[in-house]
């Protein structure tokens, strides 16, 4: 099992927000928490550079291809650990919600903000619910971390909810195309919007302003 990647930096693509880390020869590519990588962004990490990330290595029956999800410490892994362990929450799925800092996270679960979770792509009201009942008065120390310079919701979230709000409406039977247009149209009447159910909703109030 991988738990620590030292090396040199491949290859940076933010649209996935993924790393790939040349270690003696070999490529390991390393999917990162959004947060994870605008601090290395913020410190004018590019590729050539190198990079140590503690690593949460992940394979199952499901899943035969690894996955390495990196982090820039342990504190950071070992809160990750405890949020896969949530019913229903993947590596995967968690790595792509976790777009606020392990402080900003840590205290939404020990004050019961599910507003805050909710705010995280893909973590909707049941699953915040879910998250703070299962959490709650087990991540205090975590709340306690100096890191709050990563909580502003980044671009990207904005292209997570748009595919988010793609989807929700092609499973509805529109075409993938419509879809895309009327979500765009959407958020340009409304740029404001940061979660895919206000997103939807605005859909939704556009066709009703046309039809009547």
């Amino acid at each position: 099992m991988i738990s620590y990647i030292k090396g040199t930096i491949r290859g940076i693509d933010n649209e996935t927000s993924k790393v790939v880390v040349d270690v003696n020869g070999v490529g390991y590519e390393v999917l990162l928490p959004l947060f994870v990588m605008r601090s290395l962004m913020d410190r004018g990490k590019e590729e050539g550079d190198e990079i140590a990330l503690q690593v949460y290595y992940h394979v199952s029956e499901r899943q035969p291809r690894p996955v390495l999800v990196g982090f820039n410490n342990d504190f950071e892994r070992r809160f990750f650990e405890k949020l896969i362990a949530v019913e229903d929450i993947g590596p995967s799925k968690a790595a792509r919600a976790f777009v606020f800092s392990v402080s900003t996270v840590a205290n939404a679960i020990e004050s019961g903000d599910a507003q805050v979770l909710q705010r995280m792509p893909g973590i909707g009201s049941r699953t915040a619910q879910k998250i703070i009942a299962t959490l709650k008065e087990k991540v205090a120390e975590f709340a306690l971390l100096k890191d709050e310079g990563y909580d502003s919701m980044p671009a990207v979230t904005r292209k997570d909810i748009k595919d988010e709000a793609v989807e929700v409406l092609t499973g509805l039977g529109y075409k993938r195309a419509d879809a895309r247009l009327k979500v765009e149209e959407a958020l340009g009447q409304n740029p404001g919007l940061t979660d895919t159910e206000g997103l939807i909703r605005e859909v939704f109030r556009a066709e009703r302003k046309w039809t009547t």
